[in-house]
């Protein structure tokens, strides 16, 4: 059973007192940064509402151009959680407010005693090792400013999993500054393999819909998801998947045809309904991203060899897909940008909605693989909820999670999923937000859920010793 633990009043002071010093000590590193010409360090800011009281906040922008939030509870428990967001935001600049915002919805963090640190990251758009970096100056704005603090834990959710496990395998070291991770509805398949559903998504819907691009409009690949000089918005896009499937009418409202398209496309894609326009939009805009931002134009995805099923004519569904093959180099980078090789020397705990119809369950599955290929299995730990949403889960789990990653590392004494489950119902009592888990599911296999590429069913799909192989190539990767 995890226990609650709030430290003393004049324990907490303590550690405040400690804190301080350390911040005084770390003054000459402050200068020596603002020498460097970085920011001025962390400003006092108002607080999300949710915290108003509570802790003292403050934001900044780090020397790459990142803008960032920070909060301090009042009964600060001495550790830290370095938050990384998900997205990608495809804005060009870093975005001042999305910090703050993340802030405010994982404020139960705060709450429960902990400092919280999260980036906004330099720039939008795809970069997953950027991402990674960035999140790691914000730790180290913080321990300029505030000092060490007893224990630092990564956290992330969605695409922001990928960029804290990214975290925990680049500056995750024994020694190293982070003790601990938790990943929360992750996007833990990684970049080459994680989005291939979206591939199968964006070529069914062309054959079906025929207009994205309509047969009057430029062509271009899917593989682009977008021309790089389209003037598409997303109301256009909304409107184009109106027109075809009649996703936001009542099904009495859509013409046959209609029904029929959103039926195929759904079967064979096996998205939810719900969110097949978020799932379109990222086969759109962010394919666009990455391909024309990021990749120099070439295509780092294929389907050559998958057969679609569950239509109501397969046959003609595969005779009439579009078909590629992917750029081996574009493949290259991207994995090493992106995908995982299950070298982690910490802790690392997940915590995944089974209904999540973003970052599909069978991402932990891929993740699970990962680590088991790399011979880190016993490096993690698995818990899962019957929710059904991705970007939010309740705070009486996240309260748990935490608690439960904080006893690992402080005991060395691995939990359980059924351990956890059982320790969620005393921090329900203070959130009232449930307690989801089912400690007997186990997601299958990622192939399961999405057809494998050729060489797709080995895990890691990048593994250590290609990693540091791939690391002495020069331009490697995606450029910050």
């Amino acid at each position: 059973m995890i226990r609650r633990s709030v430290p003393s009043a004049a324990r907490r002071r303590t550690t405040l007192s400690a804190v301080l010093a350390g911040a005084l000590a770390v003054g000459i590193l402050v200068g020596a940064s603002n020498a460097r010409g970085d920011s001025a360090g962390p400003a006092p800011a108002v607080c999300p509402a949710a915290l108003v009281g509570e802790a003292d906040c403050y934001t900044g922008r780090d020397a790459a151009g990142a803008h960032y939030a920070i909060a301090v509870p009042h009964d600060w428990n001495g550790s830290l959680v370095v938050h990384a967001h998900g997205g990608p935001d495809l804005g060009a600049a870093s975005d001042p407010g999305r910090s703050v915002d993340d802030l405010g919805r994982w404020s139960v963090m705060v709450k429960e005693g902990y400092a919280w640190a999260g980036s906004s990251y330099r720039r939008g758009g795809y970069g997953t090792r950027m991402a990674a970096a960035d999140t790691e100056s914000v730790r180290r704005v913080f321990v300029a400013r505030f000092g060490q603090p007893r224990r630092t834990y990564v956290h992330g959710q969605s695409w922001g999993g990928n960029v804290a496990a990214k975290v925990v395998e680049t500056y995750g070291t024994r020694r190293g500054p982070y003790d601990g991770a938790l990943l929360t509805n992750g996007v833990l398949a990684g970049g080459s393999r994680g989005y291939d559903y979206r591939v199968d998504l964006r070529v069914v819907y062309q054959y079906y819909c025929r207009n994205h691009p309509r047969p009057a409009e430029p062509q271009y690949p899917l593989w682009q998801g977008l021309r790089a000089d389209s003037t598409m918005t997303s109301a256009g896009l909304r409107a184009r998947l109106q027109e075809c499937t009649g996703h936001a009418s009542p099904p009495q409202e859509r013409t046959a045809l209609q029904q029929r398209n959103l039926d195929d496309i759904l079967a064979v894609t096996r998205i939810p309904e719900r969110t097949l326009e978020s799932h379109l939009r990222f086969a759109t805009f962010t394919f666009r991203d990455l391909v024309h931002g990021r990749l120099g134009g070439r295509n780092p995805f294929g389907n050559r060899g998958v057969r679609y099923s569950g239509s109501h004519d397969d046959v003609a569904l595969n005779a009439g897909v579009e078909r590629f093959a992917p750029d081996p180099t574009a493949v290259r980078d991207l994995s090493y940008d992106s995908d995982l090789t299950g070298e982690v020397p910490i802790p690392v705990l997940t915590l995944h909605a089974i209904d999540d119809p973003t970052a599909f369950v069978e991402h932990e599955a891929a993740y699970r693989a990962t680590l088991q290929g790399a011979g880190r299995g016993g490096a993690l730990v698995q818990t899962f909820t019957r929710e059904r949403e991705h970007s939010e889960l309740s705070d009486a789990e996240y309260a748990t999670s935490m608690a439960a990653l904080e006893a690992w590392v402080r005991t060395g004494e691995r939990p359980t999923a059924r351990s956890v489950a059982a320790s969620c119902a005393a921090f329900d009592r203070a959130y009232g937000t449930g307690c989801f888990y089912d400690p007997a599911f186990r997601p299958s296999p990622y192939a399961s859920r999405v057809e494998p590429r050729p060489g797709g069913l080995r895990w890691p799909a990048m593994t250590g010793a290609q990693e540091r192989a791939w690391s002495r190539i020069e331009g490697v990767g995606i450029a910050p």
